[in-house]
């Protein structure tokens, strides 16, 4: 929990939201998560979409490629979408939300790296884009 928000953020690799999106709202709802990054989500391209019941919702943030099923997600609950700025899809393997609480600039990454048994290029090709993200993200917070 930070500041007096009772804002509470996780991390989650689902393996696959095909099937399990249910599943994942409902830990979400029972553990009173607000935003929840997720790996390995299995979705091709890139979205958003709300998933739950009214007064239960969350907005979900994802982004994939059309040609393998490894990508990233962002849960965020409906109660702070107003707080939401931006959403920078940096890759199929990055992702960073940026919202605004109380006049806090909050950044929320969520990223997900190669496989060891992936070929050397494309590690080394994740850590480089990854680098330069996390340059403009340090970059972000200057004022």
């Amino acid at each position: 929990m930070w500041k007096d928000w009772g804002f509470w953020v996780g991390s989650w690799n689902v393996d696959s939201l095909t099937g399990k999106a249910g599943e994942v709202l409902e830990a979400l709802l029972d553990r009173q998560v607000d935003v929840a990054c997720i790996q390995e989500r299995q979705w091709k391209g890139s979205g958003c979409r709300f998933f739950g019941a009214n007064g239960k919702r969350y907005k979900l943030f994802w982004m994939g490629d059309e040609e393998t099923s490894d990508g990233v997600g962002i849960f965020i609950a409906e109660k702070w979408l107003d707080g939401v700025v931006s959403v920078e899809r940096h890759s199929k393997r990055v992702l960073i939300l940026k919202m605004v609480l109380d006049n806090v600039l909050l950044n929320v990454l969520t990223f997900y790296a190669p496989h060891s048994g992936k070929p050397e290029e494309e590690k080394e090709s994740f850590w480089k884009r990854l680098r330069s993200s996390l340059n403009g993200f340090a970059h972000s917070l200057c004022w």
